[in-house]
């Protein structure tokens, strides 16, 4: 009796799971489309600054976020992302799409951080700049927004920067909406899977997150996580702050005392920034557990010993060495070469440094996106859609990206960071000058995580 019940859960527990078996499956063929190394031309005329002029009917690609406000910054990093990105295919002679040769237009859309805004501006971008796809955004209540918009006026929305799992659920599903990254639930299942199955060091831990859907979001993917992969964790607090907040204070006295090993947040900038900075500020020297402390402008305010021990998921790199072929080195060089030589304020600064990390994970999805144009020879929604559906994409970095047909979800390895000083990263960045960052902590140890750990959940509704 006891082996007939132990078969039975065991066919159960393969009935209900196997489609994480199936995906891990998919993720090792040869995937339909990948980045051409060979095909990367000479990007030395590159500056965000002063993008490519260009003629006659264009592809136009709305970059829909903050470009003003207190998230500016924001705003400016998907900018030069998706810039970089369209001034490539450009440089290879643009796309041809419905039997003409086009280039690629990128255009701001700014949504200052509004939901009311983010609709009006999207409607401009659609009937008015007549543009072929929205890109965007930061901000799960505003993303739900731009793919409401996109659903009414049948256009692609690129989700390449929100992260709630429910955008793709439920009512909220689209079939004109791909979510081009991790989400909330595959980001805190991945955090629990590496405490709890990896580093097994830490057990208390404390969440902070923003008081919105995606901070409520991020929460809940750990919570899960942990009861699913690390059983033996405490939660000893949890609160929610609001978005762009400037004191800290009251949420780090309550850290200080609670007996936490490790703060979970999925606080972006400018919250990542002031939480990590006022943490050290008040002597709050416990590692951060996130997706979004790893911008290099605070990290050096901070310092190496502020910064060390961060622990952060990313959903751009392949493990460790960073660079395993002469094809990554050039292309990280043209990036990096530019950077130091050309670019003025606001892109001189150490934030674009390197395209790696989230930066790295934007323009992913921009090549992948326009790789589907490219396909279907059209930016006709249908043709994008029957293209995408199920498609599969190799960055430079050598993951490959898969658009589960089902949910328009992601799927994709994620790593696991561990930041140490600058003589102990040459692990990760192994060319010279074998450090990422001389003035503040940075990737040492890069865990690749199994991906059967942290396949996105599946609405049963949807994923039948």
């Amino acid at each position: 009796m006891k082996v007939t019940r132990c078969l039975f859960m065991a066919i159960a527990l393969l009935c209900c799971t196997g489609f994480l078996f199936q995906t891990a499956i998919a993720a090792e063929t040869r995937p339909k489309a990948a980045f051409s190394f060979e095909k990367f031309p000479d990007m030395s005329d590159f500056d965000p600054n002063n993008p490519m002029e260009l003629k006659g009917d264009t592809i136009k690609i709305a970059v829909v976020a903050s470009h003003s406000g207190p998230a500016a910054s924001v705003g400016e990093i998907y900018y030069i992302s998706v810039l970089w990105a369209a001034h490539m295919v450009n440089k290879q002679g643009g796309l041809m799409v419905d039997g003409k040769k086009k280039m690629v237009e990128v255009i701001k859309a700014d949504t200052q951080s509004k939901p009311d805004v983010t609709k009006k501006i999207c409607e401009r971008m659609i009937l008015q700049e007549k543009v072929d796809f929205l890109w965007g955004t930061n901000g799960s209540h505003l993303q739900k927004v731009i793919n409401q918009v996109a659903d009414k006026y049948k256009k692609i929305s690129v989700n390449a920067a929100s992260l709630s799992d429910e955008l793709q659920e439920g009512q909220n599903f689209s079939r004109y909406s791909f979510m081009c990254t991790f989400s909330t639930e595959q980001i805190g299942r991945g955090l629990a899977y590496y405490y709890g199955q990896i580093r097994k060091k830490e057990k208390k831990f404390y969440i902070l997150c923003q008081d919105y859907l995606f901070g409520h979001s991020m929460a809940a993917g750990f919570k899960k996580g942990l009861q699913e992969y690390f059983p033996d964790a405490e939660i000893v607090g949890e609160d929610y702050h609001k978005l762009f907040l400037t004191d800290f204070a009251p949420y780090l006295t309550k850290i200080k005392a609670s007996g936490a090993e490790v703060v979970y947040t999925g606080d972006w900038i400018p919250d990542a920034a002031n939480l990590l900075k006022q943490a050290r500020q008040m002597g709050v020297m416990l590692p951060f557990a996130d997706i979004f402390m790893d911008e290099p402008r605070f990290l050096h305010d901070v310092g190496i010993e502020g910064s060390k021990g961060i622990v952060n998921l990313s959903q751009y790199g392949n493990g460790n060495p960073a660079f395993r072929n002469e094809g990554q080195i050039r292309t990280h060089k043209a990036w990096l070469d530019l950077w130091k030589n050309k670019w003025k304020a606001p892109y001189d600064t150490v934030l674009y440094n390197h395209p790696y990390g989230n930066i790295g994970a934007y323009i992913g999805s921009t090549y992948w996106l326009l790789s589907v144009v490219e396909r279907a020879a059209s930016t006709d929604p249908e043709k994008i859609i029957q293209v995408w559906e199920g498609d599969t994409y190799e960055l430079p970095t050598g993951q490959i990206l898969e658009m589960r047909a089902c949910d328009h979800k992601q799927i994709t390895p994620l790593t696991v960071n561990e930041f140490v000083p600058p003589e102990e990263q040459r692990q990760s960045y192994n060319i010279p000058p074998y450090y990422w960052f001389e003035g503040c902590s940075n990737t040492g140890p890069s865990t690749l995580l199994p991906m059967e750990a942290v396949v996105p959940k599946m609405d049963p509704e949807l994923c039948k």
